[in-house]
């Protein structure tokens, strides 16, 4: 038995939850998430509360169940409130803007680093700090790794890009005798 698909979901004023076939899709104040819906699964709503159920108990559906009821909890907060990532940009001549669709990057290598921002995100860069926000939990989580994928941080000076919370273990460096 899945601990997490058994949880209730509870739906917030001003969203709406409606399962067509085998996709569901969560309408809010913030737009519209949908998602196909696996089959040995099935959505049920009553009023303001949104359960998940397995139509049969097999090792698939218990493996399933819990991950859908995940996905379906994140689809009602992100229509709800947006899910946001911070970058920190760390190092001598880095340095990163937003030019239209595209975010722009100076790593230190001998050209700028441009990324294409996906049109259901929006990003912002203030001095050395990125903040990816969106709707979509996977879509930030995404690209937020794309971006900080282009230039990790390294674990002597700690240049790179790294997310807020992160701890970059440092190493010590070379001793001299």
């Amino acid at each position: 038995m899945s601990r997490i698909g058994k949880k209730l979901i509870t739906l917030p004023e001003k969203t709406e939850l409606t399962i067509s076939d085998s996709s569901v899709s969560v309408k809010g104040p913030l737009g519209e998430l949908s998602r196909e819906l696996h089959p040995v699964l099935e959505v049920k709503v009553e009023g303001n509360i949104v359960t998940v159920v397995p139509r049969k108990l097999t090792l698939e559906s218990r493996a399933l169940w819990g991950t859908y009821a995940s996905h379906i909890t994140n689809m009602v907060a992100g229509v709800n409130k947006p899910f946001e990532k911070k970058l920190i940009l760390e190092g001598i001549g880095y340095k990163s803007e937003v030019k239209g669709n595209k975010i722009v990057f100076a790593l230190g290598f001998s050209h700028p680093v441009e990324v294409e921002i996906p049109k259901t995100l929006k990003v912002t860069a203030e001095k050395n700090f990125i903040t990816v926000s969106g709707s979509n939990k996977e879509e930030v989580g995404q690209f937020s790794a794309k971006i900080r994928a282009l230039k990790k941080p390294e674990p002597y000076k700690g240049k790179g890009m790294r997310y807020e919370d992160e701890v970059v273990k440092r190493k010590q460096g070379k001793k001299s005798v």
